[in-house]
């Protein structure tokens, strides 16, 4: 059965009473896909599955492929998002879809809707040091679109412990917690032994020729012997955005169903 045969038959089940508004709205969720030339399928419906559109990743894709996706998901997306656009590829985006914004240090471009609902709960992101500031930004940029208040604290890794335990009054006050850090990646494990919230560890590519690329701090997250740290891939900070956001607004449902 193709796409509009199945639509057809929910919604005349719909009308008929075979199935109730409900059930069908779930079903829907599943269904809705475009094709863009023959390059791309764009899911419409993910943020109705997973509370966020589809976003595009720039990397492998032409200027004129992004344009296109871009044009495709602002009919129905109330945010737009590509990630890991360079400076050059951003300024051809620019002269092309009036109202794009470009956030050069965190390498996204994206087109908001003054719609977008504001989520409960308090995001705050750490880094080690400056160099892991350009995936933290990923992360806060991807939070903020997302709807969620963030709290940004830069260049407070455990070579100056002093310099975390100074901000001790945020990082408790947080209801969620994203730790950046390359080198050896151990601020995520001091941070975890502090709080009682969630903790999301992103381990960087920043160090010397052991450091792997960022396997060596992978590791040591991983190893780590504080509770409650999740670990995302190396330079994810887009992906431990989502997460946080998943984890806020699964409590927030709980909360409602208490009340």
């Amino acid at each position: 059965m193709t796409e509009p045969e199945a639509l057809q038959n929910l919604l005349q089940a719909v009308a008929t009473g075979a199935i109730l508004p409900d059930v069908a709205f779930e079903k829907l969720k599943h269904l809705s896909f475009e094709p863009v030339e023959d390059f791309a399928k764009i899911d419409h419906h993910r943020h109705l599955r997973t509370g966020f559109p589809e976003v595009i990743w720039g990397p492998g894709k032409t200027s004129e492929q992004i344009i296109s996706i871009i044009h495709s998901l602002r009919e129905s997306a109330p945010i737009v998002m590509a990630t890991r656009i360079s400076s050059d590829v951003a300024q051809q985006l620019l002269e092309q879809i009036p109202g794009l914004i470009y956030y050069p240090v965190a390498r996204i471009c994206a087109l908001k809707s003054s719609q977008i609902p504001t989520q409960q709960g308090i995001i705050s992101i750490l880094t080690a040091g400056t160099a892991d500031i350009p995936v933290a930004e990923e992360a806060a940029i991807t939070a903020e679109l997302c709807g969620f208040e963030v709290q940004r604290l830069w260049d407070v890794g455990v070579a100056g412990i002093h310099r975390l335990l100074s901000h001790r009054d945020l990082i408790t006050s947080s209801d969620i917690l994203i730790v950046v850090a390359g080198m050896e990646g151990a601020l995520p494990s001091v941070v975890a032994g502090m709080v009682e919230c969630p903790v999301i560890a992103v381990p960087t590519s920043i160090g010397y020729g052991v450091s792997f690329g960022g396997v060596a701090p992978l590791l040591t997250m991983l190893n780590s012997c504080a509770t409650g740290i999740a670990v995302v891939n190396i330079d994810n900070g887009f992906g431990a955005a989502i997460l946080a956001g998943k984890i806020l607004r699964t409590a927030a449902r709980l909360k409602d169903r208490v009340q």
